[in-house]
């Protein structure tokens, strides 16, 4: 991931409004740092609902963050339409990357860039595992339909 060379909105599988709260913002308007991976978060939870079809089962969690790595571009205002943007920007044995981006709906300005590797976990091991066929499809097609 290199801030420096933006992608276009175009290549994101999925967005997702987000809706600023009053406790997300400091005392000169700014949201805070840590907020924007709370964004990111709840980004990662609607691409994942839509990939699978279902909603995520929590009591059974085949996926885990194993590494995130944000760059700040510009502050998040108070009063600004925001999006988080999310796609998968490559596949291994067993994990996957996401790519993720912050910005104004209204005029396109981006905030912040994420990429998050997930790992795919067997919790009765507690070890990663092999990422299962339904993952490894779905997320194929997504990288195959030119939005990678």
């Amino acid at each position: 991931m290199n801030p420096h060379e933006l992608p276009s909105p175009e290549i994101f599988a999925n967005r997702l409004p987000i809706q600023l709260r009053f406790s997300d913002v400091d005392v000169v308007g700014h949201v805070n740092n840590i907020v924007y991976l709370q964004y990111y978060d709840t980004g990662k939870a609607a691409f994942m609902t839509e990939l699978l079809g279902r909603s995520i089962s929590w009591q059974e969690v085949d996926t885990v963050v194993a590494n995130v790595d944000c760059a700040f571009i510009a502050p998040i205002l108070w009063g600004e339409n925001i999006e988080v943007l999310t796609t998968c920007v490559g596949i291994h044995d067993k994990s996957f990357r996401l790519l993720q981006m912050l910005r104004n709906s209204d005029s396109g300005e981006v905030k912040s860039l994420c990429e998050t590797v997930m790992v795919s976990f067997d919790p009765h091991t507690q070890k990663s595992a092999p990422l299962r066929d339904e993952w490894r499809e779905k997320l194929t097609a997504i990288l195959n339909s030119g939005k990678d």
